[in-house]
């Protein structure tokens, strides 16, 4: 069996941000997709908040789920892979710098080796936290993890509340970057001229996040443009949503089950399952 300690996580994370070329982080939403995923070769693995709300019944939101379930959830996925994990931590669950450095304490102490504080607060009517406020966050979960194994990324979630504002993005990006944090993000941008800006105007290794509706990118052309690290978020989870919705409607609307044809065979699955590879 391969166990591998949460220090050895921690410097093969940082080994990957580091080294020339780009690498792909994608998103298992439990212990299962998390197997799957490992078995595949990818190198690190990362939570989705989305996924994770999806599979237990509800919308993905801050408010809908708590840190422990957050971090419960992570805590599986953790255990069931030897490759390092970095968490979707949300807003750090609290508005207040001190909240947001706890929690980076608690992720840390369940085995993570990353995590992501966003700038998006929750609330429909007000979605971006006030500029010092944000980098006061960072900071503070900047100084939490730097006592830590932990890679801390920092989250300007402009783009994904309808503030398509690349200059403040990039001005965000660039204060958390000065705050401490490792790595910079900057979800649902728009383009690869949005996306080569971003790169260019920080000196910290950038996570893109692929799988959103609209414009998609290889990662050839991902890598040209400057970006270390993509994730996809929750585009997996849906895209198995996607196929269950088509074979259920098979089902109930035309009497016929010709989706098995392309399921996953059963003894595949088991054999991921049952890997003590860890």
């Amino acid at each position: 069996m391969m166990v591998a300690t949460q220090l050895e996580k921690f410097k093969r994370f940082k080994e990957l941000h580091e080294r020339p070329g780009i690498f792909v982080m994608p998103n298992p939403w439990d212990a299962g997709t998390a197997r799957i995923l490992t078995a595949l070769g990818f190198e690190a693995l990362a939570t989705t908040s989305a996924g994770f709300a999806f599979s237990t019944g509800r919308r993905d939101s801050a408010a809908g789920m708590t840190r422990d379930e957050v971090l419960g959830n992570a805590r599986a996925i953790v255990e069931t892979t030897h490759l390092p994990v970095s968490a979707d931590l949300e807003d750090g669950f609290d508005a207040s710098p001190g909240g947001c450095a706890e929690t980076i304490k608690l992720a840390a102490a369940i085995g993570l080796v990353g995590g992501s504080i966003e700038d998006a607060t929750g609330n429909a009517s007000d979605p971006i936290f006030g500029f010092e406020q944000a980098v006061e966050r960072i900071a503070a979960a900047s100084e939490a993890a730097r006592a830590l194994p932990f890679v801390l990324t920092a989250r300007a979630e402009n783009f994904l509340h309808d503030r398509p504002d690349l200059d403040d993005t990039i001005r965000r990006l660039q204060a958390f970057a000065a705050a401490g944090a490792d790595v910079v993000y900057a979800p649902g941008l728009p383009s690869l001229h949005a996306i080569r800006s971003v790169c260019a105007a920080v000196d910290k290794p950038v996570n893109v996040l692929m799988g959103l509706k609209g414009a998609t990118f290889t990662v050839e052309e991902l890598q040209a443009a400057g970006v270390k690290r993509i994730s996809v978020g929750g585009a997996l989870a849906r895209a198995a949503l996607g196929a269950f919705m088509r074979a259920a409607r098979e089902v109930k609307e035309r009497g016929t089950f010709t989706f098995s044809a392309n399921a996953i065979p059963h003894v595949e699955v088991s054999g991921y399952m049952t890997s003590s590879k860890r």
